[in-house]
This record gives structure tokens, C-alpha cells and sequence, in this order.
């Protein structure tokens, strides 16, 4: 009888602590501490920022979301379509969210002006991303990130898993992102403790700081936080890391991270304050015991700053660590290898390479000074910018092909390196004055001292560099349309995509299973129809006046995780697909100058009445698909700064829905048929430091003219146009 009593207070305790629990609503404001119901609440925000589903406000409150799943964007199949924000925090202190999984959001947790803030155990993953244009064999320039304002919450346009402003004292541990474009993003937050976090394939940042400083980052998963890059074809990262510091984000520590296959690694760039003005940087940041191999660009970047980068491991990048104009830096016990560069500098100074492994690096030093600088940079008119004073010291140095690359430098000291098996040791020229190599007792004890770094003691640190061997090389970085492959699903890969041959090369990856082919186009004498994963297949181009190929397979085998989070249980079957299209058209293309009497943005023209226009250059092409730095040069070598590009072409379409996009800078029209379809005439629309990208979507069949008209009015220009089918 006392079980039985014991047994019904329990139940009854249980049922009222269940049914005690409030369900989320849309508008929900809460501010004391409570436990929420467990479950999926399918609720859209609306698409202003400041109206969230959920909002917090108040002090010394704790939410337990139990592990509730937030979904938004219900109506909406693409990432890029995402909007609104799950969980806005604002004016408050000591606040503590956890167990929360938020997905489909523009921003999953936004907090401003809060103070004392702790973010535990949440998963936001599987909210906004861009869609990107580049594919596997050329890049597309729109897909460029431009990080340097944030001022005006500029990064809120690339969308965020976890967004902070004016947030000091934040705690951010066990949370998870992935299949986003940012994981987090911190700005004018001061003083936090970011360790144990899993923010990894993402197509933007891992990490984000703005005018942050003495924050701590450490044991982070930080991996494949990337875009830009198609092995074998091109390599550039643009601008997406998985650390990013930026604009006077001084004292951090960065230790012990695992931030693998980042378009950069680490990216620190002092800000436009210090670009006009000379003053600041991000200084006085330690960057310790981390992983920043397999970068596209750079392992480590870090310019016009006073930084310590010690005992990081870096492999495979194109630049171990750029460091333009850095001074005063401590660069000691980092392991590089098999780099294009391990350490280039420019206009450096006073900085000490120490104690550095280097193997099987093209180069491992390279050194110089630009004989001028751009004349728009404020830095040099304030500060000595001559790349000087230098220490070398107690590196070792194998199987390098050149060891120090040096020129336009002065003063360096450069001793007791241990060089082995290396082509040359030094590349110098009448450049380089004061280079002394002999050994210096005195510095050399003074350089072998320890740092004093101090190291916070965490509770329970995580191991993210557990199963880091699984994905070495740069060979890993398989960017999509919707950003990296992280392994968890089928995909068909092709592993030749510039080859001009009738042979395709694909691999087959994914999780444990079998695949067979069920339907194709365009392509014929498959090696194999069917197989286990991981394959390798071939397959003949049919040829033909256009490029159109689809292969359709069909998987079986474990439990997966598609790209937009859906998981498909083990032994059910799933579709997925390889397309490939290209629709060649001859275009005849011609470039004209212009000045600013006759600027085709400002007139209702596009060429002066009653005069005719002679091209400064023409040529004809099968597609549209241009980059121009500094401008584009006539025929008889006269360079234009400003132009105008017409391009004109027919092709025939088979009937069907089509998609054209267009990429421009500064601005475009584009007519079918004498029809004006995309009229970008306004380059003040856009103010972001971006080329900007416009989709359509339109029916086409026959026999169609294509004109295009393209403006450019100095500094970069693109223009670029493709076309393929809506399956």
C-alpha cells in the first residue's frame, strides 16, 4: 500500500510537472525562469528583425526549452528564402537559454544589449544560406563575402545561426550549427567564453568577431566553414573562414580550435578605422595550439596588427600565415608543411620567426616591401611602413625549395636555423640591406625563454580534434550549390570538371550503402550501373551542340542526413542526382569608352544622338563570362577605366522553363527578343562592397535574341550570364 501511495504521488508530481509546461506561441514574451513543452512548433516569424517568435527581456531568468524544436519559414523550400528571427534577447541581464533546437530562420537567436548571457546545449542549425552561383569549373564573383562594415548590422544580410550586439560576459558551450551560412557572429562583445562548440560545414564563418576584444575561444569544432574552391580548378575561399576577427578586436584568445578546411583558417584584418587613420588594429590577440590546415587561401591571415601566433599546425594552405604590414608580432612553434608559402609578409616589421618546423613547403620566409603602395590607403601616409627589423632564429627548415625569399627589407637577423635538403637557401637581391647571419648568444637565450600565456581553466574541455585525420587535404572541400558536402548523404561527384574530354570521371560518396543508376541524359557507357559507397565511375559525353546531362541514382543503406537536415532512416531509399547544362550561344561582343559627359547612368542614352561609336575592342564568344580589375585594355593597348559592353547572340531552345542569372557590376539590361527582362540600371541600389546577382525565371522555346548592356564605372567590374533549364 505505501508503493502504491509512493507510486500515485510520483505520477500525479510528473503529469502536473508535464502539463505545468507552457507551449510556444508566436509573439510569446517571457521574462521570469521556466521549462517549456517539449515539441515541434512549426511557427514563421515575420520578416522584421525586431518582431521574433519568441522575446526575452528582464533579469536573472533561465529558459529550459527541453529540447522543443522551433521551425521556421514553413512555406519556404530554399535556405536562401529563410526570414525572420526565432529568439530575440534585448536589456537584459543574467539570462541562461538552453535546449533549444531552432531551424528555417534568418537568425536563430539574436541578443542585444544584454549582459551575463549563457547559451547551452542549443542546436541552430539548418537556417539561412545563400545560394551560390560559382560551379565546379569557374567561379562566380557574386559568391564573394564582404565583411567590412558592421557598423549598421551589416552582417545581419548573410543571416546568422546565433547573432550578438553589445553583449559583454557572454558563455556559449555545446552548442551546434551546421548547414548554415554563420554559425556565430559577435559584435562590441566583450569578455566571453566560447569552448565546446561544434560550428562546422557552413558556407560562411565558423566564428565572427567585430570591435570585440578579450573574448576566449577555445576547444571549438570549427571545420569546413567554406566556399570558393573546386579542387584542381580554383582556389579562393572568398573571404568566407572559420575564424574571423575584424575592425579594433584586440586580446582574444584563440586556443586549442580545430579550424580545418576554412576558406581562410583565421582571417584578422585591423579595420577601415586603421586603414584611414593608421591607429589601432587588432592587436595584442593570441592564437595558440589550433588546426588551420587545408585552407583554400590562407591557414592564418592576420594584417596591419600586433598579434602572438604559437604551436598551431598548419598544412596544405596556399599561405600558412599571410601577415601583411604586421609588426611587432611573435610568430614561434608552429608546425607547416607542404604550403605554396609557409610565412609571407609584406611591409612588416619588428617581428621574431622562431622555433618553426617547416617541411615541404615551396617556401618556407618570404619577405619584401611594394616599391609603392596604393595611393587610397590612409595607413602609409601615417605610419613607417618600410619592411625592417627582423628576427629569424632557431627555425628548422626541410626539404623546402627556397628558405627565405627576401627583398626591399632591411636589418633582419637571421641565425641558427637548422636547413636541410633545401634548394636554396637564400633569394635576395641589392634590395636587401643589413642581413646579418651571425649567431647571437645573448638573443638567442632571450628568444628561448617561454611566453607568458595565460591559459583559463575549463570545465570538462572537449576534445575537437578527435577524428581530424578522416578529412586531411584539401581534396575534402566539395562545395555544392548550397555550400560544403559534409559526408552525411549520397552525392555523385565529378572529379574532372574541366577536362575537355568525352570522358566524366565521378566519385560516389557517402555513408555505408549500395547505389544503382535509374535513369540518364547526355551521357552513355557508364563503367558501372550499380555498386557499394565509396565508388568510382565513368561515363562518355554524347556529343552535341549543348551540354545536357542528368543522372539520376537511387541510394539504399544507412541512416542519412540530406543537406536541409531531413533524416532518411537506415534502409529506406533516397534519390540523388548530378546535372550538368550549358547552352552555347555566339555572342559578339564589343566595348566602348565613355567620360563622364557622356556616363550612360546618368543620361537617358546609352550613346551620345547622332554620333557614331567605333568599339575600342570586340570578339566573339560562346558565353558571357567576365572579371576586370582596374579595367579593360583596347586592342592597341590603351587601357579604359570606364566602358560600356554590348553583347549580342540567338540561340535555339528547346521548350521549356528556363532560370537566366545575371552577375554585374555596375550595371546591366538585359532584352529577349527586344524585351526588357532585367533592368539594373541604378548601381546606387547597392551599397554593399559586392557584385550583385539578379535570378529570373522565364519560358523560352525556339529560336530567341539575347542583347545584353553592361556599364562600368571604374575600380572591379564583372558580367556574367547563364542559362539553364527548370527540371
Amino acid at each position: 500500500m505505501y508503493k502504491q501511495i509512493l507510486l500515485f504521488l510520483a505520477g500525479l508530481f510528473f503529469f502536473n510537472c508535464i502539463h505545468g509546461q507552457k507551449k510556444i506561441h508566436a509573439g510569446m514574451v517571457i521574462s521570469q525562469s521556466t521549462k517549456l513543452k517539449k515539441d515541434i512548433y512549426k511557427i514563421d516569424a515575420t520578416d522584421n528583425m525586431k518582431e521574433p517568435v519568441l522575446l526575452i527581456e528582464g533579469e536573472n531568468i533561465t529558459i529550459d526549452f527541453n529540447n522543443a524544436i522551433l521551425e521556421g519559414s514553413n512555406q519556404k523550400n530554399n535556405p536562401d528564402e529563410f526570414f525572420g528571427v526565432a529568439l530575440l534577447i534585448r536589456n537584459s541581464r543574467n539570462i541562461t537559454i538552453k535546449n533549444l533546437k531552432a531551424k528555417g530562420y534568418k537568425v536563430a537567436l539574436l541578443a542585444r544589449h544584454t549582459i551575463n548571457l549563457i547559451i547551452e546545449n542549443c542546436d541552430f542549425s539548418y537556417n539561412y544560406r545563400q545560394h551560390l552561383n560559382s560551379t565546379q569549373e569557374k567561379e562566380d564573383i557574386s559568391d564573394w563575402l564582404s565583411h567590412h562594415h558592421n557598423e549598421k548590422d551589416e552582417w545581419l544580410r548573410y543571416g546568422a545561426a546565433i547573432y550578438l550586439r553589445n553583449c559583454d560576459r557572454v558563455t556559449i558551450t555545446n552548442c551546434k550549427v551546421t548547414g548554415g551560412q554563420n554559425g556565430l557572429m559577435m559584435t562590441e562583445c566583450n569578455d566571453g567564453i566560447i569552448y565546446n562548440n561544434d560550428f562546422s560545414f557552413n558556407s560562411g564563418l565558423g566564428i565572427g568577431m567585430y570591435r570585440s576584444s578579450r573574448n576566449k575561444i577555445m576547444y571549438n569544432r570549427l571545420i569546413f566553414n567554406v566556399r570558393g574552391y573546386s579542387n584542381g580548378v580554383y582556389s579562393r575561399g572568398q573571404d568566407s573562414a572559420g575564424i574571423l576577427v575584424y575592425e579594433q578586436s584586440n586580446s582574444n584568445l584563440i586556443y586549442k580550435n580545430n579550424v580545418t578546411h576554412g576558406g581562410d583558417g583565421f582571417f584578422l584584418w585591423a579595420g577601415q578605422t586603421t586603414m584611414d587613420k593608421g591607429e589601432g588594429g587588432c592587436n595584442d590577440n593570441v592564437i595558440m595550439g589550433n588546426d588551420f590546415s587545408y585552407a583554400p587561401t590562407n591557414g592564418i591571415e592576420v594584417t596591419f596588427s600586433r598579434n602572438t601566433i604559437v604551436d598551431n599546425r598548419i598544412f596544405e594552405c596556399d599561405h600558412g600565415i599571410w601577415g601583411g604590414y604586421s609588426y611587432e608580432s611573435v610568430i614561434s612553434n608552429n608546425k607547416f608543411r607542404n604550403n605554396k608559402i609557409a610565412i609571407t609578409i609584406e611591409h612588416g616589421q619588428n617581428n621574431k620567426i622562431t622555433y618553426n618546423i617547416f617541411y615541404q613547403d615551396k617556401e618556407a620566409i618570404r619577405l619584401w616591401g611594394n616599391k609603392e603602395e596604393p595611393s587610397d590607403w590612409g595607413y602609409p601616409k601615417y605610419r613607417d611602413t618600410r619592411s625592417m627589423n627582423y628576427i629569424i632564429a632557431s627555425n628548422s627548415i626541410n626539404k623546402v625549395s627556397t628558405a627565405f625569399n627576401l627583398s626591399r627589407t632591411n636589418d633582419l637577423k637571421v641565425f641558427n636555423n637548422t636547413i636541410n635538403d633545401c634548394s636554396q637557401v637564400f633569394k635576395v637581391d641589392s634590395t636587401i640591406t643589413g642581413l646579418d647571419t651571425a649567431y647571437n648568444e645573448d638573443l638567442s637565450e632571450k628568444l628561448s625563454m617561454d611566453a607568458n600565456i595565460s591559459i583559463p581553466d575549463i570545465k570538462n574541455p572537449g576534445n575537437p580534434f578527435k577524428g581530424a585525420n578522416m578529412y586531411a587535404g584539401k581534396k575534402n572541400i566539395i562545395i555544392t550549390e548550397w555550400g560544403p558536402y559534409d559526408f552525411r548523404s549520397p552525392i555523385i561527384w565529378n572529379t574532372n570538371p574541366a577536362d575537355t574530354g568525352s570522358i566524366m570521371k565521378f566519385d560516389l560518396m557517402g555513408p555505408v550503402g549500395k547505389w544503382k543508376i535509374k535513369s540518364f541524359r547526355g551521357v552513355e557507357n557508364f563503367s558501372e550501373i550499380s555498386g557499394n559507397f565509396p565508388g568510382t565511375i565513368t561515363a562518355r559525353k554524347i556529343k552535341g551542340d549543348r551540354t545536357d546531362i542528368n543522372i539520376e541514382l537511387e541510394y539504399v543503406g544507412s541512416s542519412i542526413t540530406t543537406q536541409f537536415g531531413k533524416l532518411i532512416s537506415a534502409g529506406k531509399t533516397s534519390r540523388f542526382s548530378f546535372k550538368k547544362f550549358f547552352q552555347p550561344m555566339d555572342w559578339k561582343v564589343q566595348w566602348f569608352g565613355f567620360d563622364s559627359s557622356t556616363n550612360p547612368i546618368q543620361n537617358t542614352y546609352l550613346f551620345p544622338p547622332n554620333e557614331k561609336e567605333i568599339p575600342f575592342r570586340s570578339e566573339t564568344t560562346q558565353k558571357l563570362d567576365y572579371a576586370w580589375w582596374g579595367g579593360i585594355k583596347a586592342e592597341n593597348g590603351k587601357q579604359f577605366k570606364q566602358f560600356i559592353t554590348i553583347a549580342e547572340a540567338s540561340a535555339d531552345f528547346p521548350k521549356g522553363k528556363y532560370e537566366l542569372s545575371v552577375t554585374w557590376d555596375d550595371a546591366v539590361r538585359v532584352f529577349i527578343d527586344g524585351k526588357l527582362i532585367i533592368d539594373e540600371w541604378n548601381p546606387s541600389k547597392y551599397n554593399f562592397d559586392e557584385a550583385p546577382h539578379k535570378k529570373i525565371r522565364l519560358q523560352l522555346g525556339g529560336i530567341h535574341h539575347f542583347r545584353v548592356e553592361h556599364v562600368e564605372l571604374g575600380n572591379f567590374a564583372t558580367l556574367s550570364l547563364k542559362l539553364k533549364p527548370v527540371y
